[in-house]
């Protein structure tokens, strides 16, 4: 079959109100660009004239400004899952203008093979190349590309010059099958490939190919600080103690890091702590650290969904892709976050909380409880089936007038059921093997800042303490409230 290359607002009109449309992708890495773009002024065109426009958005995880933010600013999306990072997509989804769906990423693609969210339209694939017989080699990462080429009535392919073709012999493409038919899925190290390299797509079902020249929209992470390295270097003193007592192996095990500069401050202690040997990572991204890591001998392999690394990081590791080729592997969402292959590795979770209760029951997605930062993302996926699962936080925020440990969660993620460990700069608190008024004994001698820990102390007087999770329900918000009335949260009057 013939190639059919057309421009990005050729492609764009292809996309009509009411569509859904899936995007390859995940964070900005290997999202689609110029096509939404072009999308963007066909709804304020529409808008402008007095008719309706707007789209389903299916995608891996958050993409960049030139997709989320231009559809956001074009009030062109009507729904939209899972996580987003984007401003003003924020801004929109706490306005209630956009039927945002905050779902775990490894549950996105089947519940769009299910039929949970409606037909797939539209696929825009991001492809480093593309072949006459339907061979669509994705860039950056895998994110749903899969299952959305496979179920959408038309495909379009933005072949996108900035990524090295390179990138065609990083990626491990596997769909499992679905319920009652799903087997095992045969993956028992990081570094094991079970798929091919490539996404098939009908060739039928590709209706343009545009050409573009237009690198990932990456994000760049402040600095460490004292507060993110001293948090980093708490959480390898407790992996490292672990292992010497014998609850990690001695070969260690693989390890999942979230995003931002508390992950980086914990890699990079990580990989200065020389008890701990050369390690693996299972995870949904990598940051810059770990691609330095795994020049520097420290990681021996990463096994990830995305490369989420600045564009200097990224170009790189194309620049050495025969080092790298047999040190990293690109995977869809669904395998790189499956529950299935993260319990049987024993894989040990590491991700960021906003704020953490007493009990250990974790807030990591709304402000103040009714407001979205950026969505649960993977955190669900690795912390409930994780060998260890850890949350990392500073223990306040806004110069003190917030704190992260609180009498109650205002928001609730992940349970105490599924969380092991939590880290502040103050400290460590293992909550394994303690019952709920241990655990907050040891969350607040251990993790709340100074300015708080007597508040704590208070709340906890103020229960009958014979409950099995003893709360005084009349004031178990009283800190929030407080912050609410005040912009402090050490004014609470109990």
């Amino acid at each position: 079959m013939a190639l059919n290359y057309i421009s990005a607002a050729e492609a764009a009109s292809l996309i009509k109100h009411g569509y859904n449309i899936g995007l390859s992708g995940f964070t900005p890495a290997g999202t689609a660009k110029a096509v939404t773009a072009e999308l963007a002024k066909i709804a304020e065109a529409e808008h402008a004239a007095g008719r309706p426009f707007q789209v389903g958005i299916f995608t891996g995880a958050s993409t960049g400004d030139s997709c989320d933010g231009v559809l956001s600013r074009a009030k062109a999306i009507r729904y939209r899952a899972p996580y987003t990072t984007n401003p003003d997509f924020r801004k929109a989804v706490n306005n209630g203008e956009i039927a945002y769906n905050d779902i775990h990423l490894s549950q996105m693609a089947q519940e769009v093979r299910y039929g949970f969210m409606g037909k797939v339209d539209v696929a825009i694939l991001e492809a480093c190349e593309v072949t006459p017989d339907g061979k669509v080699y994705l860039t950056a990462a895998g994110g749903i590309a899969p299952t959305i080429a496979r179920l959408a009535d038309k495909v379009i392919i933005e072949l996108n010059a900035a990524h090295s073709k390179a990138a065609m012999l990083l990626h491990d493409v596997y769909e499992p099958l679905d319920p009652p038919y799903r087997r095992d899925i045969p993956i028992y190290r990081p570094s094991d490939r079970i798929g091919q390299a490539y996404v098939q797509v009908d060739p039928q079902k590709i209706v343009g190919i545009v050409e573009t020249n237009w690198p990932d929209e990456a994000r760049s992470f402040s600095a460490s600080d004292p507060i993110t390295d001293k948090i980093g270097q708490n959480v390898a003193d407790f992996l490292a103690a672990d292992m010497k007592r014998g609850i990690i192996p001695p070969t260690f095990l693989p390890l999942q890091s979230g995003v931002g500069n508390i992950a980086n401050a914990v890699l990079g202690a990580l990989g200065r702590e020389s008890s701990i040997p050369p390690f693996e990572m299972y995870t949904e991204v990598l940051q810059d650290a770990v691609v330095g890591l795994i020049r520097e001998g420290r990681v021996k392999f990463g096994s990830t969904c995305s490369l989420t690394v600045t564009n200097n990081c990224l170009n790189g590791i194309y620049e050495d892709i025969d080092f790298f080729r047999d040190k990293l592997v690109l995977r869809p969402s669904e395998i790189s976050n499956s529950p299935e292959i993260i319990r049987r590795l024993g894989v040990i979770s590491i991700n960021t909380a906003i704020e953490v209760d007493i009990y250990g029951n974790v807030n990591s997605t709304h402000i103040g409880g009714t407001k979205m930062m950026n969505g649960i993302g993977g955190s669900g996926d690795f912390t409930r089936n994780a060998y260890i699962s850890i949350f990392t936080c500073p223990s306040v925020a806004k110069e003190g007038k917030i704190s992260a440990i609180v009498p109650m969660v205002s928001h609730h993620d992940h349970t105490e059921h599924d969380v092991n460990i939590v880290v502040t700069e103050q400290g460590v608190a293992d909550l394994r093997g303690k019952g709920p008024k241990e655990r907050a004994q040891a969350i607040i001698e251990n993790c709340a800042h100074p300015d708080y820990k007597q508040l704590l102390w208070d709340y906890l007087k103020l229960t009958d303490g014979k409950s099995q999770t003893p709360h005084c329900i009349g004031k178990a918000l009283g800190m929030h409230a407080a912050l609410a009335a005040t912009g402090d949260m050490r004014n609470v009057i109990w």
